[in-house]
C-alpha cells in the first residue's frame, strides 16, 4: 500500500502524527475489507455425494498382486464417506472373472450394481446375466456375489441354460466360478428349444 502527497498544516507537530496514524489505519482496513471474499457453505450428504466419479471405465483389478477379473462400465462412482463404502455403476457393468491362467472362469453383466468394498460383496441387479467356463448361462434379477466366502447367491428366479437343456427354480448358490450350484426350488427342465419368454412370463406371474 502506498500513500502519498499528504500534507498536513498544525501548530502542533504531535496532532498531525496523530492524524497521519489516524488516516493510514484507515486506508489500512478498507484495502482489508475490500480483499475479503465471500464464503459459500455447502452442505455435505456423505451418502448422496460420492467421492470419485469415473466415465467409460475399461480397467484390471488385481487380488494378492494377479490379476483377476476386468470391469468394464459407462459411469463409476465412489461413496467413500457413506455410513457403508461402497461402489455404484447406475449405467451397467460388465465383469471377468479369470482363473490363475488368465482364462475367463466367469463373466457377468447387469443393468445396475453395488461394490461394497469392505464387505468385499456385490449386489447387481436387473436383467443379470452370468456365463461360466463349462458353457452355460444363468439369468436372473437379482444376484449376490460374495468374494470372501467365494460364493453366488439370490433368492428370485433363475434360469439356467445347459447344453441341452433349461433349468429354472427360485433361489440359487453356487461356487464363484458357477461350476457346482443348487436350486432350491426348481420349477422344471426343458429342452433348450424351450421358448426363453415362456420362462420368463412364469418369474412374473409369481
Amino acid at each position: 500500500m502506498i500513500i502519498s502527497h499528504l500534507k498536513f498544516e498544525s501548530k502542533h507537530k504531535g496532532i498531525t502524527a496523530t492524524i497521519l496514524v489516524a488516516v493510514m489505519f484507515l486506508l489500512f482496513i478498507t484495502a482489508c475489507e475490500k480483499k475479503k471474499k465471500d464464503v459459500v457453505r455447502v452442505a455435505f450428504d456423505p451418502e448422496k455425494s460420492y467421492t470419485m466419479k469415473a466415465l467409460d471405465v475399461s480397467t484390471l483389478i488385481s487380488d494378492s498382486g494377479i490379476t483377476r477379473y476386468r470391469l468394464n462400465t459407462k459411469k463409476w462412482l465412489v461413496f467413500g464417506k457413506s455410513a457403508e463404502s461402497h461402489w455404484y455403476f447406475p449405467n451397467g457393468v460388465y465383469v471377468e472373472k479369470f482363473d490363475t491362467l488368465f482364462r475367463t472362469e466367469a463373466s457377468i453383466k447387469a443393468d445396475t450394481a453395488y461394490f461394497y468394498d469392505k464387505k468385499g460383496l456385490w449386489k447387481l441387479i436387473g436383467n443379470v446375466e452370468v456365463s461360466s467356463l463349462s458353457g452355460e448361462h444363468f439369468e436372473t434379477s437379482l444376484l449376490f456375489w460374495d468374494q470372501r466366502s467365494q460364493k453366488v447367491y439370490s433368492d428370485k428366479f433363475m434360469r439356467i441354460q445347459q447344453a441341452e437343456r433349461v433349468i429354472t427354480g427360485i433361489g440359487f448358490e453356487s461356487d464363484q466360478s458357477m461350476t457346482q450350484y443348487k436350486i432350491f426350488n426348481p420349477q422344471g427342465i426343458f429342452p433348450v428349444s424351450e421358448s426363453k419368454q415362456d420362462t420368463i412370463k412364469q418369474d412374473s406371474t409369481k
